[in-house]
């Protein structure tokens, strides 16, 4: 059984993120497509974003470190480190105000 130190691994994936031309560096912590549960790591420089997608399905996102704001169409959520949020089932998008790293949780059921 191993255990992950989720501080060090958002020290490590900021810096990467701040390396790349779009801000961001991601990791999957759990899951694949043999799975029924992915859990990504997202890294984002402040001031970059994850442009408006659709939903992935059932998901939750935690944010680890930082300030970022979620929108789902005109409605925007600031989120800030400690805060837990259920995805709704809409096209959204994520802004880093500050460096951050969220935790996206999903449930891949379907997708093998």
């Amino acid at each position: 059984m191993d255990t992950v130190n989720l501080e060090s691994l958002v020290d490590e994936h900021l810096s990467l993120a701040h390396e790349q031309p779009a801000g961001r560096h991601a990791i999957t912590l759990m899951g694949d497509h043999e799975h029924d549960l992915r859990q990504t790591l997202i890294a984002i420089a402040a001031g970059n974003r994850l442009n408006e997608h659709d939903s992935p399905g059932e998901a939750t996102l935690q944010i680890l470190r930082g300030e970022v704001v979620f929108t789902v169409g005109n409605t925007e959520l600031t989120m800030r480190a400690g805060d837990y949020l259920v995805i709704p089932l809409e096209r959204h998008g994520l802004t880093a105000i500050t460096d951050c790293a969220v935790l996206l949780t999903v449930a891949t059921r379907g997708e093998r």
